[in-house]
């Protein structure tokens, strides 16, 4: 089946055909680094990285590059704020961001340029401009583009120029030419952060950086850019227009944008008081629960984020690690995991413009498989080896089902941790197997009194025994 991907620039689904066959080079737009993360950017993050795993699982080369945004307006006013220099705010959120990927199973891309490395890529396309007559230097020391010069301008977000002119209020002492410009270069003080440059010491705008930092590591045209559902307008439609003023091509030939997350039906905002970080949701919820959240509805979806939403994607992940626990020792994905009828359908549902929604449909339905071939003692092995092969293309159900369980899989920091401290005693994994042993000598002596009773002490501090076969699991309640 031939891959299809929507494209935001001509609002329809259509034909892949990558520039240089067999060759995809990818940018996604990542995170402007002045405060944590929330669960709109893990949204981001995680559905592009599914992404990125299917399309070189099939077999494509893929470049994959996500910036870093490390100079901002934002970045400057909240270490000024803190009362910090503004490399160690970046520096801290750089950290934090990348703590948040790796508790959420997010490949590292394999280029990951900052704003501030790449200083003189932008000076150097900011002058092209200049000399193009795309921009000019305003009476304010600051360098906007000329948004009247580029016929195409709103092209991207379906935005007419001249609506957005008649919408706009102009003030007398407006330094810009139009009130749609929109700054490339901004003039800093002599104690402001900023960079010498042909029109005086400055930084860059925002839209510049990412324009320069794609085109520096992907070429002056490109297969696919990608980022969240604010950007369209202005960000990628300014993109757009710097970048094919400066080289005379085609910027980009698919535009790819992920849905909003709402919170109960809401919009997500601080001033809702429904905004939430990613470390504050993985307080609550295991890693792989909130990924596959994430990965349940397609992409270009809006999705809302309840308490309803993750339990019931709690309760479809323990399910696909339930068909798998105590059958993967030894089991490992099949060389072609595209080979069987389930990865035929796997693969029809990625094809079908990346739909996750489908694709973890495929997943439960061979978990449903193996429960029911386990119970009437047919071979599962190659289901089993199925299910692991198909759900590593969506980075789930990659963790040993016990250590899952477990609480295992959780970076310090993040959600429920193997340690619980309770009745003056500790609960780590160490304790709770002696309980068990000591539970497993009490039954054979037929004390099912100090059976119950230890039972009951681990169901209090949330943990819950599971007697099967003569053995006996325990999990995370």
């Amino acid at each position: 089946m031939t891959l299809h991907i929507y494209n935001t620039l001509t609002r329809r689904k259509e034909p892949f055909r990558p520039i240089e066959p067999g060759r995809i080079r990818m940018y996604v737009c990542g995170i402007t680094v002045y405060d944590l993360c929330h669960i709109g950017h893990a949204r981001v993050l995680v559905c592009f990285d599914a992404i990125v795993r299917y399309l070189r699982t099939r077999g494509w080369d893929v470049t994959y590059v996500r910036n870093i945004t490390d100079i901002d307006d934002k970045i400057l006013n909240r270490a000024a704020e803190n009362g910090e220099p503004f490399t160690a705010l970046t520096a801290r959120m750089i950290e934090a961001m990348h703590q948040d990927e790796r508790a959420l199973a997010v490949l590292p891309p394999d280029i990951e340029p900052r704003a501030t490395a790449h200083i003189e890529d932008i000076l150097d396309m900011v002058a092209t401009l200049v000399d193009n007559h795309y921009a000019y230097l305003a009476t304010n020391g600051d360098v906007y583009y000329r948004v009247k010069r580029f016929p195409d301008y709103g092209k991207l977000s379906g935005r007419n120029p001249d609506e957005l002119l008649a919408g706009a209020r102009v003030d007398p002492d407006e330094a810009k030419e139009d009130p749609r410009d929109f700054a490339l270069w901004k003039a800093a003080a002599a104690d402001e952060v900023g960079w010498d440059s042909p029109w005086g010491r400055g930084r860059p705008g925002w839209h510049i950086e990412c324009s320069a930092m794609s085109t520096c590591h992907l070429g002056e045209t490109f297969d696919i850019h990608g980022g969240g559902p604010d950007l369209p307008f202005p960000h990628h439609e300014n993109e757009i227009a710097q970048s094919e003023a400066a080289t005379g091509k085609t910027y980009v030939h698919w535009w790819m944008h992920a849905g909003p997350v709402r919170v109960d039906d809401e919009k997500m905002s601080k001033s809702l008081g429904n905004f939430f970080t990613i470390r504050e949701v993985l307080a609550r919820y295991h890693p792989e629960v909130v990924r596959y959240f994430l990965l349940s509805s397609h992409y270009r979806s809006p999705i809302n984020y309840s308490e309803d939403n993750l339990r019931e994607a709690k309760a479809a992940l323990d399910g696909l690690y339930f068909a798998l626990r105590g059958h993967t020792a030894g089991v490992t994905p099949p060389a072609d995991v595209f080979a069987s009828p389930w990865g035929q359908r796997f693969a029809a549902a990625m094809d079908d413009d990346f739909n996750t929604r489908e694709a973890i449909a495929v997943l439960q339905e061979l978990s449903g498989q193996i429960n029911q071939r386990g119970r009437e003692g047919g071979e599962i092995q190659s289901l089993v080896s199925e299910l692991l092969g198909l759900g590593a293309l969506l980075g789930l159900v990659q963790q040993d089902p016990d250590h899952y369980f477990q609480g295992g899989g959780v970076i310090t920091g993040y959600g429920p941790d193997v340690v619980v401290e309770a009745r003056g005693a500790v609960y780590n994994e160490e304790y709770i197997d002696q309980l068990i042993a000591e539970r497993n000598q009490a039954r054979a002596a037929r004390d099912f009194g100090r059976a119950d009773a230890i039972r009951d002490e681990l169901k209090g501090v949330g943990i819950v025994l599971e007697d099967s076969g003569g053995e006996t699991r325990w999990r995370r309640e």
